[in-house]
């Protein structure tokens, strides 16, 4: 029985599992920024006079957080287009 078709079909199926948990960390950052939005406005409308610094602390919170989303984003594609073909050479 050749079983190197079976452990390509199982290495390319966990590739593409893989990916897909990997680019379910686009929503934390969604939801984190979001919030963050949120409670920025809300500063803002309880003292305006402080909008300078609520918006830049808060941009500078969003771009941390955006972070995370990147890195999921970036191993998912490594996980679709660079890992199956590392895979397919070592499996002959």
């Amino acid at each position: 029985m050749d079983y190197s078709v079976l452990a390509k079909g199982i290495a390319l199926a966990g590739c593409a599992i893989g990916a897909g948990l990997a680019l379910i960390a686009g929503i934390g950052p969604g939801i984190g920024e979001g919030n963050a939005v949120s409670k920025a406005l809300e500063a803002i409308g309880r003292q305006p006079e402080c909008k300078g610094d609520v918006t830049s602390t808060m941009l500078l919170g969003c771009a941390i957080a955006e972070t995370t989303g990147i890195y999921g984003f970036v191993t998912g594609l490594l996980l679709i287009f660079v890992a199956p073909g590392m895979f397919m050479r070592h499996l002959g």
